[in-house]
Formats: structure tokens, sequence, C-alpha cells
């Protein structure tokens, strides 16, 4: 299994935290690793509907998040909503990847704060042995989110929009690459999960945004 990627320490509300090259973030302080955007199952979901899509993204997405589990060795690992993509992705096929997962990792503490998506799939199944949990969810400093919103005395973490940043080439060329997006109390994760697209997000005043790309995080320059 390869050894994850050097990652990128930055300072959120007065705590550091590392955004990983995975598209995870993790904050070694209490251990505590971040995820947003599963979708498990979406490219099942479009089978389903005749889309003849690849398979085999479940397992790959289970198999990077078992490489962050085995290198940084978290005591809880929060799935910030989209965990299940619909309900065509409960198929046995998934479930048991999943089963198999969880039976790898039994001691680390899964929490899954609800997204929309999770509305429609349904909660993971019981024997999974899932915290599943509304938003906000605070520990520490942080309120774990899905949606990205403000809190009144915690920094946000959240997902939902899936960052992406538009970047321009001198042969006037583009590379649209998934990012972290941080702002005054609010730190938004790129999804996960393979398959998953991206939405551009804009350079504004406050707004920072790092790009992940070739096992890599960097700060873009605000100009």
């Amino acid at each position: 299994m390869p050894t994850p990627a050097p990652p990128l320490a930055v300072s959120y509300a007065g705590e550091t935290v590392w955004l990983l090259p995975e598209r995870g973030l993790w904050w070694p302080a209490q251990r505590v690793l971040w995820i947003a955007d599963l979708h498990l199952g979406k490219a099942a979901t479009y089978r389903a509907l005749g889309q003849p899509v690849p398979g085999g993204t479940t397992r790959e997405n289970l198999a990077r998040i078992s490489a962050l589990v085995l290198h940084y060795q978290p005591v809880q690992l929060v799935f910030l909503g989209d965990f299940l993509h619909a309900a065509h992705a409960r198929t046995d096929s998934i479930l048991g990847a999943l089963a198999q997962w969880r039976a790898e990792h039994p001691d680390v503490e899964c929490i899954l704060v609800r997204g929309n998506h999770d509305s429609r799939a349904g909660d993971p199944p019981v024997s999974l042995g899932m915290r599943v949990v509304d938003e906000p969810w605070l520990i520490g400093p942080f309120a774990a989110c899905h949606h990205p919103q403000q809190h009144a005395s915690h920094g946000v973490i959240a997902g939902h929009l899936h960052p992406a940043v538009s970047l321009r080439g001198r042969g006037h060329d583009r590379l649209r690459l998934p990012c972290f997006c941080l702002e005054p109390g609010l730190a938004i994760l790129p999804a996960f999960g393979e398959f998953t697209g991206g939405w551009r997000v804009l350079p504004e005043p406050g707004r920072q945004l790092y790009p992940v790309g070739g096992q890599a995080v960097w700060r873009l320059p605000e100009s």
C-alpha cells in the first residue's frame, strides 16, 4: 500500500491542521481524520440508470482511506456528509466492501455528519458501528458540518461544494484541480471520492485556496 504524500500544515481556528494531498484533513493534536463527500456507489447509481460508467471506484476509495488510517492511526474518522450517494448504492457488492473495510479498522471511531445525499440514501448499516449525527457536530474548536456555513463560536469544517480551482498556463491552457478553501470561520474540503466532479471556486478577499495535484498541496497566491 503506497505511503501518503507529505501534507501542508496550516493554522485554522487556533489549531494546526494538515491539508493532505489525498484530499483529507488531519488534526494531529487530537488524531482526528476528516473526509468530505465520499459518495460511495455513485458509479453504481449511474450504471443503474443505464450509463456505461466504469466500476471499481468503491474499493479504490476505501483503499485510499485505509492507506490514510494505517499511516496516521486516527482515533476518530469524521465523514463530513454524503457517505453513500443514493439508495441505488446499497448493493450487496458495495455493502460487502464496506463491511470488509470496517472489519479491517475496528478500533477507529467513525462519525458521519449527515449531508443532503445521506437523507436520500439512508444511514449506513448499523453493523458498521458508525455514529451518525446532524450538523453542526462540535469537537474542540471545530464545528463539523456538511454544508458550508458560519458558526457563532466554532470554526466550521465542511464539504458539499467539491471545490476546485482553475489554473492557467502560459500556452493559454487551463487545468482544473480540486482544492481546499479556507476563509475566516470556514474551511471547505475537496471531495474525497473519485467520480465526484468539482465546482469552481473563485478567488475573493480573505479566501485562501490550496490546490491539490501531483501528490502535493500548495498555497495559491492571492493575486
